[in-house]
């Protein structure tokens, strides 16, 4: 095993329109406004900029995103990543009859999150082996913040009911290596 390549494999489920969450995680310079871990976005062209992002563990991360797929009627939103992780990172966003976490309510979205990296930054590179499971932690934390915040933000856009609030498998990580 490389203790330097992760693959993340996440699912969120969310009490909102399949075309409102994929438009949501479209417009990556809202980000900072619903995902905590997310500080800062810097545009660097038309579909690519920069992320700035610090989850539990004390660094940060400046990772650059390429939009490399965007398929609307698939809803696929996908990206290469360089900088302090190199590799790619995709959201699929497909129509859900649940909505909720915890398999009840009406007509919500699944977002599926896959995610293929390595570390850029030497630090990270090097303590790879010692702190890998923190690292993993540190991943699955952010995501399930994510998926917090991208649901009372859709509450907040458009009256969408928040999906029931605690932490759920679909939360965060259900995959890394």
């Amino acid at each position: 095993m490389d203790p330097n390549h992760y693959r993340f494999r996440g699912v969120w489920r969310l009490a909102a329109p399949a075309s409102a969450v994929y438009a949501a995680l479209e417009d990556v310079r809202s980000y900072p406004l619903w995902w905590p871990e997310v500080r800062e976005v810097r545009p660097t062209g038309e579909d690519s900029g920069d992320v700035v992002v610090r989850a539990l563990l004390p660094y940060r991360l400046v990772i650059g995103l390429a939009t490399s797929r965007r398929d609307p009627a698939a809803g696929v939103l996908e990206a290469a990543m360089r900088g302090d992780l190199a590799g790619w990172s995709r959201f699929t966003v497909t129509p859900d009859g649940t909505g909720r976490a915890d398999g009840t309510g009406g007509t919500g979205s699944r977002v599926l999150f896959e995610e293929e990296s390595r570390p850029g930054k030497p630090l990270l590179r090097r303590l790879a082996l010692p702190l890998h499971p923190l690292f993993r932690v540190n991943h699955a934390v952010m995501m399930r913040r994510g998926r917090r915040g991208l649901a009372a933000y859709l509450a907040g856009q458009g009256g969408v009911a928040v999906d029931g609030g605690g932490a759920a498998a679909g939360d965060g990580v259900a995959a890394n290596r």
